[in-house]
């Protein structure tokens, strides 16, 4: 019996290594994971890696033949939606309701009565923008709850806001609301 399911999205981040962590952890857990990939994200984690993990296919073209409705059928599935890692172009595409992708066109027709939880993972520049600044205002406004930065060496050597939580971190709040 599952302890609840999960929609997991992720996108273009050298982060998406420590997203991999979170599914594993939460599947041993019990939990139902199914992903949803920008094709962004596709460059930094493969297809195989998510479905060895989940044991289910990946989601990540929106017009793909047999999958024509599924993001309407994967958000009534879901209890909890997560992105994780998440970056400025996908938070600042949900502020907008741009949908052109599977990622931002699942988010366009998510139930935001159900918990929406996103993790944002960028450069420090990137992540005190005016632009990621207030959308992550307009996201939170609606109801969606973006989680805190940590603070710390990035990829690109700089130090600062927009590193992504750690695994352990990121478990503990996805526990707190399913």
């Amino acid at each position: 019996m599952s302890k609840g399911n999960i929609i997991f999205k992720l996108t273009g981040s050298i982060a998406c290594y420590k997203a991999c962590s979170v599914i594993s952890k939460l599947i041993q857990d019990g939990y139902e994971v199914k992903t949803v990939c920008t094709p962004a994200a596709l460059e930094f984690i493969g297809l195989s890696t998510l479905e060895g993990l989940t044991k289910k296919p990946v989601y990540f073209d929106v017009f793909e033949r047999k999958n024509a409705l599924e993001h309407i059928d994967l958000n009534k599935w879901a209890d909890i939606t997560i992105v994780c890692p998440a970056t400025a172009n996908i938070i600042n595409k949900f502020a907008a309701g741009i949908g052109d992708d599977c990622v931002s066109t699942l988010f366009l027709s998510s139930d935001l009565k159900k918990p929406y939880l996103i993790f944002p993972a960028m450069n420090e520049k990137m992540f005190l923008h005016p632009s990621t600044q207030n959308s992550i205002k307009v996201l939170k406004s609606w109801g969606i709850k973006v989680m805190d930065t940590a603070t710390g060496r990035q990829a690109c050597g700089d130090i600062g806001p927009g590193r992504m939580l750690e695994p352990e971190e990121i478990l503990k709040l996805i526990k707190k609301e399913i």
